[in-house]
């Protein structure tokens, strides 16, 4: 039972990783086991590190974080034999990747981000204490990341390691040079109300990632990239988080495929963002609060989705019109290829369709491994405030 959370990963595969030496003797199998020939001793003098992963960036993590701490045990301290890895396109590397990378960071930004005016010696020599070499060159401060140092991705990393070593409680309190009356945003306070009454309707909240990869995001959802709605992140730490969410279905199918052995029915729903590429915005994308729930259960519950949208309707005050009419909200057949074709509807609102819901594609169920039917629905909120 111990190896099934692992099985998933290679039970598809038509071939196994296996690790064995020059005399092919079995060292591992990775993910599921590993060989008594290999085990460590209180004799053992040479220690062979390996690292598998479903995510190159994570070994490479680990790898490195394994290889260091290790290396201060050595006969020559922190001193490791690099190994040649050739992968099955010919292509080789050497591993543990230990060299170190630089950033570059202004010290008015750490200086103004922290509250406290310093020079440029003083903020090297509090790098140094946090196993950040770092170095003055023409009025910025470079950073040699090392490979200890993985959690160091910006440069807001560097300036809370500023402030760290310079400690939290020497930083002076100063008083806002303004007095303001704070309060909810009023998208906020609405969403709030939308969550209590799904809540109330018996659903439970969920919370997923705003970042997605880019799988889960177009092609597990029957979607295609049209080039025109997503954000792409030019160079993502991890396979995971490869683009911004541009619908919830993704994060939301994902909880329900690892809480498939739930009692069923399961009712659960997320309210969130979404990011939209946006020209008129001077960052080029914008942020769009939505509401997704869905349901399970052996039969689809189309209807109980369905309600759940004539009740959001009710309680915001849009009543159902007839086809046309801009008054209030009305529904019409959808064609979106992540729901079943001709159980599937758009919820129009003003004259703007604002969602859909419908019976989740078999296929796309398939690809989240969820075995029983399911119902969706997806809208936006904004048009109600």
């Amino acid at each position: 039972m111990k190896l099934k959370k692992f099985l998933h990963i290679i039970e598809n595969s038509p071939v196994f990783p296996v690790i064995y030496d020059s005399k092919r003797t079995v060292l591992s199998l990775p993910p599921i086991i590993n060989g008594a020939h290999s085990a460590i001793t209180l004799k053992t003098k040479n220690v062979f590190i390996e690292c598998t992963a479903t995510d190159l960036t994570k070994a490479k993590i680990v790898l490195n974080t394994m290889v260091t701490m290790f290396s201060m045990y050595c006969e020559k301290k922190f001193e490791v034999e690099p190994v040649e890895v050739i992968t099955p396109d010919k292509n080789s590397a050497i591993y543990p990747d230990l060299s170190l990378w630089s950033l570059e960071v202004d010290l008015p930004y750490i200086s103004h981000s922290i509250g406290v005016p310093l020079q440029v010696n003083e903020v090297i020599t509090l790098l140094n204490k946090m196993q950040l070499p770092a170095r003055n060159e023409n009025s910025s401060i470079w950073v040699s990341v090392p490979p200890t140092r993985s959690d160091v991705l910006h440069k807001c990393d560097v300036m809370e390691d500023v402030a760290i070593a310079y400690g939290f409680n020497n930083i002076p309190k100063t008083k806002p040079k303004s007095l303001t009356q704070g309060k909810q945003q009023p998208l906020n306070h609405f969403s709030d109300l939308i969550r209590l009454e799904v809540a109330m309707a018996g659903f439970t909240e969920v919370l997923t990632w705003i970042l997605c990869s880019y799988e889960e995001n177009f092609s597990m959802v029957n979607r295609k990239d049209d080039r025109k709605t997503s954000v792409i992140i030019g160079n993502p730490r991890s396979s995971e988080f490869e683009v911004p969410r541009t619908s919830l279905l993704p994060g939301i199918l994902k909880t329900m495929g690892h809480n498939k052995d739930q009692p069923r029915p399961i009712k659960i729903f997320e309210v969130g963002d979404v990011v939209i590429l946006d020209g008129e915005k001077d960052v080029g994308a914008a942020n769009h609060r939505r509401l997704a729930a869905l349901y399970c259960n052996s039969n689809s519950g189309f209807e109980v989705i369905h309600g759940l949208v004539d009740r959001i309707m009710e309680v915001v005050g849009v009543p159902f019109v007839s086809v046309g009419e801009n008054s209030g909200y009305y529904i019409r057949p959808s064609h979106e290829p992540e729901f079943f074709p001709g159980r599937q509807a758009s919820i129009i609102f003003k004259g703007k369709t604002i969602g859909v819901f419908g019976i989740v594609h078999p296929e796309v169920l398939a690809r989240f491994d969820i075995p029983d039917p399911c119902s969706v629905v997806e809208m936006s909120i904004e048009p109600f405030l």
